[in-house]
């Protein structure tokens, strides 16, 4: 092989894309700033060229759809506050490399037991103990659902991703049966509100606030769920079962008793979520009880990069969204769905910007000549 053939020049491509080493956290935060702003201006357009409402009306719309009134401010704090508890819940798995996509079924397990108390011992127990019961039995439901597909996992390393998917399933057709055989009048597949003269495992409000209680104990969860994943040992061992299994045995993690212990803690979260949904704030429960939250969840716990504290924004984000549109469509006569396309748009955005804080784009660089 002669010189020649051996240093014959490779001609760089004119666009390639390289992995960024560390973005500086205010770049970062600049990137997502533009993404949104991006995906409402995007909303903008869209809504101006379906209903041909200029932007200031539509972003004017989406606030009072929000923050217009007492009742809107509480409703919205409420949502944000459901989906942050379930997006807490499904963290610790997500940090593990465990993909759970169960928590709609597991919160909904949970829906189905909180109204079970109601409706079976709201006459026999006093209000306290029965709230105290049904939250046990809840995270209990909640757990259970978690835990079959992790046994699963652990001992036959079964797909977790279509189990717990497949699990979802089952929740809302054993949710569906019960709901047909409690309904009044029978078979409208409606339960309606619970003791709705007595109030029998209704959570207490707290002043003029209904849902305060509710948003309170999202609070701490977050708080307490930081701690727990960044400060704890089961937290490290969280990390490290996610990062290599090979690596968690090599050190002395019972990897199989941390697979088992974390989703008993996801689905014990998804269990209160449950329960704060029927007794704090539906005081019923449907097949839709949960509303899709438990897939929503799994967006704002990765936009969030799995951070409890970075997640209380998205929820809050996402819970904005889709009140803010709702009240487009009521006002417009449009479709519900609009509210998920307006969503959409601007998370597409969010996700789209995360390229660019991974990943540069380079030019060729010009070549120098030589004589």
């Amino acid at each position: 092989m002669t010189d020649e053939k051996k240093h014959k020049h490779v001609r760089e491509p004119l666009i390639h894309l390289a992995k960024r080493d560390n973005l500086p956290r205010s770049k970062a935060l600049l990137i997502r700033t533009i993404a949104i702003a991006l995906g409402i201006l995007i909303t903008c357009v869209f809504g101006f060229l379906i209903i041909g409402w200029s932007p200031s009306r539509i972003v004017h719309a989406m606030l009072d759809g929000t923050f217009g009134t007492e009742n809107r401010r509480w409703d919205l704090f409420e949502k944000t506050a459901i989906l942050l508890c379930i997006s807490l819940a499904v963290t610790p798995a997500f940090r593990m490399r465990f993909w759970n996509i169960g928590a709609e079924g597991q919160t909904l397990i949970a829906c189905l037991t909180s109204a079970a108390c109601m409706i079976k011992l709201g006459d026999k127990l006093p209000n306290p103990v029965l709230l105290l019961v049904m939250l046990v039995l809840s995270i209990t439901a909640g757990m259970i659902w978690a835990l079959i597909p992790a046994i699963f996992k652990a001992f036959w390393n079964t797909n977790e991703t279509l189990f717990t998917l497949m699990m979802n399933y089952v929740a809302t057709q054993i949710t569906s049966y019960f709901i047909y055989i409690w309904s009044v009048p029978k078979g409208s597949g409606h339960i309606g509100i619970i003791n709705p003269t007595t109030h029998s495992g209704w959570l207490v409000s707290i002043g003029d606030y209904p849902y305060l209680l509710n948003i309170l104990v999202t609070i701490v969860m977050t708080i307490t769920s930081y701690i727990y994943l960044n400060h704890c040992k089961h937290g490290y061992e969280i990390s490290v079962v996610g990062e290599s299994e090979k690596t968690a045995r090599y050190i002395g993690i019972n990897v199989k008793a941390v697979i088992l212990r974390t989703m008993c803690i996801s689905g014990a979260i998804c269990g209160l979520a449950g329960f704060l949904i029927v007794s704090g704030a539906d005081h019923t429960v449907i097949t839709g009880s949960v509303g899709g939250l438990g897939f929503t969840a799994i967006m704002v716990s990765w936009l969030a990069k799995f951070n409890p504290l970075a997640m209380s924004f998205f929820a809050f984000m996402i819970a904005f969204l889709g009140k803010g549109a709702k009240e487009i469509t009521t006002l417009s006569g449009l479709d519900s769905s609009f509210a998920d396309i307006v969503t959409g748009f601007v998370i597409f955005c969010i996700i789209g910007c995360e390229f660019f804080i991974n990943y540069k784009i380079k030019m060729r660089r010009k070549e120098a000549k030589h004589e």
